[in-house]
């Protein structure tokens, strides 16, 4: 969290809480809280900071299919991980093109790779082609699945 002194035009004291979850403006003369959206304060002074890669491999094999026991990397689901200044770009794709549970896992892939310290912004785009197969898995993703 940080904290922020600055005073509004009626020349009245302001404190601004910034917060990852949320933005929120108390004003100190009047005792009620209001809700604001609030720019946050850039601490980094514009400086950006370097992401380590395996970090996010980490962070990908931490998202699994909830019907299958073996996490998307060693399913061979993640076709492209890319980072550019702050940004990750993950290329993926599903077991099967029809699969419903298809927007939760690409949500799931989205929120674990924003926890990746230097990450500020995370694009994830599903694709089918080429189709997966199970020739993309690990080998240690077949031995659990019992694929020869």
């Amino acid at each position: 969290m940080f904290f922020n002194r600055k005073k509004n035009n009626d020349e009245q004291a302001q404190e601004v809480l910034e917060s990852p979850q949320e933005n929120i403006i108390q004003n100190e003369v009047d005792d009620s809280t209001r809700r604001e959206e609030v720019k946050p304060i850039d601490v980094t002074n514009g400086s950006l900071q370097t992401v380590d890669t395996s970090l996010l491999w980490d962070a990908l094999r931490e998202c699994y299919d909830p019907e299958i026991p073996v996490n998307i990397v060693d399913l061979g689901l993640v076709y492209e991980l890319k980072v550019q200044e702050n940004f990750a770009y993950v290329k993926m794709t599903l077991t099967a093109p029809g699969c419903g549970m298809g927007p939760m896992i690409a949500s799931d892939v989205r929120r674990k790779v924003l926890q990746v310290p230097g990450v500020r912004d995370a694009k994830i785009d599903l694709v089918f082609n080429p189709p997966w197969t199970t020739s993309m898995m690990s080998e240690q993703a077949k031995l659990i699945l019992n694929i020869p």
